[in-house]
């Protein structure tokens, strides 16, 4: 029941926002609105103003603006019995496309909004300067060691890894003067920058940065436990610190889960802190099968558990400065998502990678138990990839239609009405294939179809 109520409160906030850019620039316009609903199907509530009727459907996947003159009489796509001054079909070139845009627009503008006020109250997740992974053969081999404390980088204070990350970044591979502390003893090194070949975490693409060869001591952390999996069976529980997998120390989760994905059919140690005390636990690692990023076919080691990065400290914004953060973060994920898109699009990912609203709702019931931070973040994220995706210019969705209007101010005359049904007709079919394709995914990540065996 928590799944299903995490994920109609999510989808319900995103097509409320959504309807709502639509509904308020057409009255903003002077468009005449003769129904909001949000939901599809039987209604369920309803309720109407002087003018409009507001309705809460049976079938929370979308949602939809009905507006006084939609196609124009003189196409043949309605009749005359309505206010002109009113009809949506009558207005500018430009409102029309503002009424369209204001949907995916607003949902920007939340997630905008909902990073903004993260960032001011609960912050940015922020880690001290500790050394983790110190590269055998790297720059700073010979000079820094595990757990050794940077404090600060040619004479200016660091407070954080991200200063040193930056220093790094914006090196040019002139040589760093650190000042660093181990245990007791305060020295300074020097340590030249070298060129490295990296891959991103997300899309696995290879990129060259500035490295020391030392990477920051991030405690990884066990987020989630599955029921009746290897790790609730082995005595794992959420919020243990793990430190050592096998008996090697893990300084990252990245590095916590390439360890036990190494290790499928394995029995290992997993050396964890919890609640301060250090504890020792033995785990069977099961082995499964999956496809890599670019297509592979994998066997790694799960123990199904939830991997995140232990926060030490959150540092906050204040409001002016979160505000600008938040739009740049909702700019970062709207070109991360339109890159995603592009990948499937090109299959240089592969198609089960797509995720339908199974696997929304699942990740949603994660997010809310991690917390109510969590869960508002989630939702930012999802309604940036709902206002990527209604962009599209695929007819039936936003975008579609704003390709319509860009077609009409170039023609100088809108597309036919004919035209502009078959068209749908067409974008109706695909994005119904889509969802099918989605859901069928869902269902084969959680090995739904094992009833059918």
């Amino acid at each position: 029941m928590s799944t299903v109520l995490s994920f109609v409160i999510v989808i319900g906030i995103l097509i409320l926002v959504h309807e709502f850019g639509h509904f308020f620039v057409a009255r903003w316009t002077g468009v005449g609105v003769e129904r909001f609903s949000i939901g599809f199907g039987p209604v369920l509530l309803r309720w109407r103003s002087k003018e409009t009727e507001y309705c809460l459907s049976a079938i929370p996947m979308g949602g939809y603006v009905k507006m006084v003159g939609e196609e124009s009489p003189l196409e043949g796509g309605g009749s005359a019995a309505f206010d002109p001054d009113k009809a949506f079909a009558l207005k500018p070139l430009w409102a029309r496309f503002l009424i369209v845009f204001a949907g995916p627009g607003m949902n920007f503008v939340l997630a905008a909004i909902i990073f903004s006020i993260i960032l001011a109250t609960v912050g940015r997740p922020v880690w001290p300067a500790v050394v983790g992974r110190v590269t055998p053969d790297g720059p700073a081999a010979a000079e820094l060691k595990a757990d050794d404390v940077v404090t600060a980088i040619d004479g200016q204070p660091v407070a954080f890894w991200e200063d040193l990350d930056r220093a790094v970044a914006s090196s040019q591979g002139h040589p760093l003067k650190l000042t660093v502390t181990r245990g007791t003893d305060k020295r300074e090194v020097q340590i030249t920058p070298r060129r490295t070949t990296v891959r991103d975490q997300i899309f696995k693409e290879q990129r060259e940065i500035w490295d020391l060869g030392a990477g920051p001591k991030l405690m990884p952390q066990i987020g989630a436990v599955n029921s009746d999996s290897p790790a609730e069976r082995a005595g794992l529980r959420t919020g243990d610190a793990v430190e050592t997998v096998a008996g090697q120390q893990v300084f990252t989760p990245e590095e916590l889960m390439q360890a036990i994905q190494k290790r499928g059919g394995q029995t290992f140690e997993v050396g964890v802190q919890r609640e301060g005390k250090p504890v020792t636990l033995r785990v069977t690692a099961t082995t499964v099968k999956e496809k890599s990023p670019t297509g592979e076919d994998l066997e790694i080691g799960r123990i199904g558990v939830g991997i995140v990065t232990k926060v030490v400290r959150y540092e906050t914004y204040n409001p002016i400065m979160a505000a600008g953060y938040g739009v740049v973060k909702t700019w970062d994920m709207t070109i991360l998502t339109a890159k995603g898109l592009w990948k499937l699009v090109t299959l240089e990912l592969p198609l089960s990678n797509l995720g339908g609203p199974i696997q929304i709702a699942a990740e949603g019931e994660r997010q809310r138990r991690e917390g109510l931070g969590s869960l508002a973040l989630f939702t930012a994220v999802i309604s940036v990839n709902l206002a990527v995706l209604n962009l599209l210019p695929v007819p039936m969705l936003d975008g579609g239609h704003l390709l319509f209007f860009v077609i009409e101010a170039v023609l100088g005359r809108p597309v036919s009405l004919r035209k502009r049904e078959a068209a749908q007709q067409l974008g109706l079919v695909l994005l119904l294939l889509l969802m099918v394709f989605a859901i069928y995914n869902d269902l084969v990540r959680i090995d739904a179809f094992k009833i059918f065996r």
